[in-house]
């Protein structure tokens, strides 16, 4: 029989979460996807010494300020690691936009705009990339601008329906739930210490959104990610896109139980029972408000990504 991981890629398209380009050629995904986190990891590995000094050298020739040659190296060095990816998927790759602006609107905008063109410039073009944006109000709207400009974008740090409904209404292509996270938040809040797979927080969540979307006809991918096990990637066999770390890849491949589809579309939509959501600009806001996981997890991830992005700058200033 075949193992797990074959079986899953037969009911869903599956994603190497990883900026690790090794991993990905391993693995053959049709997609993968980095944050400021794995671009940080993957950029401190010897084998990816070269594509870190090519940024610095791009960097330090252009125009501005120190902080803006910072800023154009970083957004050269994610094109850098996306371009090597591409050569190993057939997919997308999604490309984080500096989480440090996801309560900026246009910052965000014109950082979108020059990452598209630096991969325009490599001759890579736009429809192989999705920009990754945050899913706070303002990324939200910066998403909207941008698919209307014919740039496919990614809603990351997405914690609740709420988001989902937005970034829906807002036509965005994908949207990544993170699944862990919120498990993690409800065990810290109940204090457990874990979920049966079926009664998992983060698994139900992503459930509720993808029967939401095939209820009301949404186009925007939904994919499952942030894993804390493999259970709860199971647990969502079927949906659109699941985007998964190395470790639980290999944990999937070393199994060959039967994998069972949970998610069916037409069968999702008929579960749907609600209206839909008023995703305008009070409304959104307040259920975020009346979201404490979404809330505190959506401020949580934005502040680890800043994290990263600025040990990552620590290392390019030395080399500038």
């Amino acid at each position: 029989m075949s193992d797990q991981y074959e079986q899953l890629g037969e009911l869903t398209t599956l994603v190497a979460d990883t900026g690790d380009v090794d991993s990905i050629e391993k693995y053959a995904p049709t997609d993968a996807t980095t944050n400021p986190s794995l671009i940080y990891k993957a950029a401190t590995m010897p084998q990816y010494k070269s594509l870190v000094e090519d940024a610095v050298t791009f960097g330090k020739a252009q125009a501005g300020t120190d902080e803006e040659k910072l800023a154009i190296t970083l957004d050269r060095l994610s094109v850098n690691f996306g371009k090597e990816i591409l050569k190993k998927v057939p997919g997308y790759v999604s490309t984080e936009v500096d989480a440090r602006l996801s309560f900026d609107t246009e910052q965000t905008l014109q950082r979108a705009r020059r990452i598209i063109g630096y991969y325009k410039d490599a001759g890579i073009p736009k429809e192989r990339i999705l920009i990754k944006i945050a899913s706070t109000w303002e990324g939200i709207r910066a998403c909207e601008i941008l698919q209307k400009e014919g740039v496919s974008c990614n809603m990351t740090l997405l914690f609740s329906l709420a988001q989902a409904a937005g970034c829906a209404e807002a036509g965005a292509t994908l949207i990544s739930p993170f699944v862990g996270r919120i498990m993690d938040w409800h065990k810290k809040n109940q204090g457990v210490e874990g979920f049966a797979p079926a009664e998992d927080p983060g698994v139900l969540s992503v459930q509720n959104i993808y029967r939401y979307y095939k209820a009301f006809g949404y186009k925007t991918i939904v994919m499952g990610a942030s894993f804390r096990n493999k259970e709860e990637i199971l647990e969502l066999a079927g949906v659109d896109r699941l985007t998964i770390a190395p470790a639980l890849l290999d944990k999937l491949k070393a199994s060959t139980d039967k994998v069972k589809c949970v998610l069916e579309a037409k069968k999702a939509a008929s579960e749907w029972k609600g209206d839909k959501i008023d995703v305008s600009e009070p409304s959104f806001r307040f259920m975020m408000n009346e979201d404490a996981c979404a809330t505190e997890k959506t401020a949580e991830g934005i502040r680890g990504f800043s994290a990263d992005l600025r040990k990552l700058e620590d290392v390019i200033r030395g080399m500038m």
